[in-house]
């Protein structure tokens, strides 16, 4: 990809609205939480809800664009995004409560509903706490641990379209499975057309918040025990197959510790790859998920299926496994 071409021109009409964060040429790596990857030929930082459909609005038809939260499940290849990447983690992200329910922006951090729920003396939220991501990641890939999934809690949602069109819909909108949501066509949305969430209403069952709090930190602890936190990683690689853990046959094909270039399968969970040093590239990664679902097939006849998404052009060259 040649950075110095000019990036597509924003629409006139509106651009002398915006009031949020445009950079271009920007390394991703600062916004994903492998810490690595290519450039994004541009991207965007909505100062809010307005300011997003505005931008939307200035974007041509077929301008490529990837929304972002924590970017806590997405490797972008080194050879970059030729589009924009829009920014929706925000700290000030709203969550209150509204009568018996709580509404979130999908820049909000899952671990903020988690909390926010608990002082509020309601249960349910609690595995939001152990979700590394977003708001508006947990409800495109319906986000889970713990035996509980963030559509479990879903009673609507708000989304927005590339022209900047809002939508509300319901779950019965949605095709949802493990770590799967896909906009129904009987939903009546335009054929072809994208949408993305900005915010959703959930539902969770009044109760004993010292209880709550309680169990989150519990499963913090626990997160900490058995996840290496303090390296660079994008949580779970692959999903669980049925009837059993991809970590489980991972670790069986004795590749905890197995390396390509700087990335390796961690030591401590086998379903985690991470960058200890900092120093691996997309490539190396991409090349050991490629590694480890080819492994686990040849010993178990079982082809794991990612959970991280995995987007962007491909680099001339790839890293090789050690």
């Amino acid at each position: 990809m040649n950075m110095s071409e000019p990036v597509t021109a924003l629409s006139s009409a509106s651009a002398d609205r915006l009031r949020g964060v445009l950079r271009t040429d920007v390394s991703m790596a600062s916004h994903v939480s492998w810490r690595c990857g290519g450039r994004a030929r541009r991207t965007y930082q909505p100062a809010d809800l307005a300011d997003l459909c505005n931008f939307l609005r200035t974007l041509p038809s077929n301008e490529p664009l990837c929304f972002v939260g924590l970017g806590s499940n997405l490797l972008l290849r080194d050879g970059g995004w030729l589009g924009t990447v829009t920014l929706m983690h925000r700290s000030s992200a709203a969550i209150r409560l509204e009568g018996e329910q709580f509404w979130a922006d999908a820049g909000a951090a899952c671990p903020k509903l988690a909390r926010h729920a608990a002082r509020e003396s309601f249960e349910g939220a609690e595995f939001l706490a152990g979700v590394p991501g977003t708001i508006g990641g947990a409800l495109a890939m319906n986000a889970g641990c713990y035996g509980s999934e963030t559509w479990q809690s879903v009673s609507k949602v708000q989304t927005v379209d590339r022209t900047g069109r809002l939508h509300w819909r319901e779950p019965a909108d949605f095709d949802i499975g493990y770590r799967h949501v896909a906009l129904r066509a009987s939903a009546h949305a335009v054929l072809g057309q994208d949408e993305w969430f900005v915010g959703g209403y959930f539902k969770f069952v009044r109760g004993d918040g010292e209880r709550a709090r309680s169990r989150i930190r519990q499963w913090l602890e626990q997160r900490v025990a058995t996840q290496p936190l303090n390296l660079p990683n994008a949580g779970s690689v692959f999903r669980n197959p049925p009837g059993d853990y991809a970590a489980r046959l991972i670790e069986s094909c004795g590749l905890k510790g197995f390396a390509c270039g700087g990335a390796m399968v961690s030591a401590k969970h086998a379903n985690f790859i991470v960058n200890p040093e900092g120093a691996a590239s997309a490539s190396d990664i991409e090349c050991l998920i490629e590694q480890v679902r080819e492994r686990v097939l040849r010993q178990h006849g079982i082809t794991l299926q990612t959970e991280v998404r995995i987007i962007g052009e491909q680099p001339a060259t790839v890293g090789a496994a050690t």
